[in-house]
């Protein structure tokens, strides 16, 4: 008989539970993973009761003010706050999202807060991005021309040609859309996912590159963009409001208009 078998460190276990000072009366859970390289256990979920009258309202003033205040163990990335850098992006309450642009007040019941799903763990909410950054250095996330500019002023697009790079040039890489995606959990090692090729589609789209056809042939490949399934995940979960999925499309197009 066949045994099933589950990684190691991947049961979660109950962890410590924080209470809220007397008198609070604004009180509201917060569930968050914890896991530490430093020992052998499995990760457990911490629970944090927290005063909201305290806090500012979003997420990650609830996070700061546990760090600050409640347990200095804890560990996350951020640093903007303002939905800008990508730091923060991690899963709460079952939606990749930024931790400083989700409000506390549109999560009902207990928060739960783990990091993005299907990434190694560095420690607690800090995923290991490594192989993400390798895969969007993989496209050349440059311009590429090899026409000099002109001496003396900068490289020209109408506004027809400027336009299509909205809503592309916009992705801060916090990779919400790529940990949602299915096909690359399935496939990470070889399929570069949607937020890799949103910035190839990117570069391919800009006018000033000269280099679309070179981008083109290093995506042809079963694995590199056709292991999209089109399942919307990424779409649906992108914090900025981007649609990866569409520039995933635009991909296969000109894939198949080469070809033709």
């Amino acid at each position: 008989m066949v045994e099933f078998r589950l990684p190691k460190n991947s049961t979660v276990g109950k962890g410590r539970i924080f209470t809220a000072a007397p008198g609070a009366s604004n009180v509201k859970n917060f569930r968050i993973y914890r896991w530490s390289p430093d020992d052998d256990s499995n990760p457990v979920v911490d629970t944090y009761e927290i005063d909201l009258d305290k806090i500012g309202p979003m997420v990650l003033d609830a996070l700061i003010h546990i760090k600050n205040d409640v347990d200095s163990t804890l560990t996350f990335r951020r640093s903007c706050r303002e939905g800008i850098c990508g730091s923060c992006a991690m899963n709460i309450a079952g939606e990749n999202t930024l931790a400083c642009l989700k409000p506390i007040r549109d999560i009902e019941g207990d928060v739960a807060i783990y990091p993005l799903p299907h990434m190694p763990v560095i420690k607690d909410l800090v995923p290991d991005l490594d192989g993400a950054y390798a895969q969007l250095r993989s496209i050349d996330p440059w311009l590429k021309s090899d026409t000099a500019p002109p001496p003396d002023s900068e490289r020209r697009q109408s506004i027809e040609e400027r336009a299509e790079l909205d809503g592309m040039w916009e992705c801060i890489l916090c990779f919400c859309c790529s940990t949602s995606c299915p096909s690359y959990w399935w496939n990470g090692d070889r399929y570069l996912g949607p937020a890799t090729l949103l910035a190839a589609y990117r570069w391919i789209a800009d006018s000033r590159d000269e280099h679309a056809g070179d981008r083109l042939d290093a995506l042809e490949d079963p694995l590199k963009l056709y292991a999209c399934r089109t399942i919307m995940n990424c779409t649906q979960t992108c914090p900025k409001g981007l649609n990866p999925a569409k520039a995933i499309g635009r991909i296969k197009e000109l894939q198949l208009e080469r070809k033709a």
